[in-house]
């Protein structure tokens, strides 16, 4: 398991503008990710991370008639600790409620959304990895495509839930991508732990880029920290800059 990466600014998106190697990645569809009669599974470790990593991808689908499923690993209660502004019971309650808002930003119709909150403990996915494991073997299909953060992400809880739909995935035969969020954060735009051979992009037009924006502005627990106790917030502009680009990558 890597450590936790996810340490001061990181690279910024001007820094990543310049990169030769994220220039080079092809491009691919919703379309060609997910073909017809194929269903579509995120797998999200916490609250937000379906829309930082694939909120375009998912509202392309929808508009291709794609089925979609949803799984929230965990509540993202544990986003704020030391916070008595912030509790994990106040955070249990209100991020799922912020990620339902961000959704609807999007564009999507939650009705329309298969959305299992697995509930997880936040920070701790690791520890019952081989139960995730189980848990995801008994609701994925041979046929479905399904998407989870990057198994070396630089977050435990990010990598943790990858590995365990990596694992479930391949049992049920159903096919595996990847989403990198974090390593956006820690990795150098050249860097060679990027599996960039693997890395495909799917464009976003202008107003979608624009929906998924003010789709980011719902997590508004994580927009903040708490001042009194010296605690950042966890998704400030620099973060989510990045994650704003014309593209969401994809590694197959």
């Amino acid at each position: 398991m890597t450590d936790n990466l996810i340490v001061g600014h990181g690279t910024s998106a001007r820094q990543w503008s310049t990169s030769q190697e994220l220039a080079l990645v092809p491009v691919i569809s919703a379309e060609m990710l997910v073909p017809v009669n194929a269903r579509a599974v995120v797998i999200a470790p916490h609250p937000d991370d379906e829309v930082l990593g694939c909120g375009g991808l998912m509202v392309q689908l929808a508009q291709l008639d794609r089925s979609l499923q949803l799984v929230s690993v965990t509540d993202g209660d544990a986003s704020h600790p030391g916070s008595t502004a912030w509790t994990a019971a106040r955070l249990k309650h209100l991020r799922p409620r912020e990620s339902a808002e961000a959704l609807t930003r999007l564009g999507l119709v939650l009705e329309d959304l298969e959305w299992v909150r697995a509930g997880y403990g936040d920070g701790a996915v690791a520890a019952r990895e081989d139960d995730l494991t189980r848990y995801l073997e008994q609701r994925l299909r041979p046929t479905d495509v399904v998407f989870a953060t990057w198994q070396r992400d630089g977050h435990p809880d990010h990598e943790a839930v990858g590995r365990a739909t990596a694992r479930a995935a391949l049992n049920v035969g159903a096919r595996f991508y990847e989403l990198p969020i974090w390593a956006w954060h820690w990795a150098d735009p050249e860097d060679p732990r990027i599996p960039w051979h693997r890395a495909r992009k799917v464009l976003l037009d202008p107003s979608l880029i624009a929906r998924k924006q003010q789709a980011m502005q719902a997590f508004v627990s994580q927009r903040v920290g708490d001042p009194e106790i010296g605690l950042p917030p966890v998704l400030p502009d620099y973060v989510l800059e990045r994650l704003l680009r014309p593209f969401e990558v994809v590694f197959i």
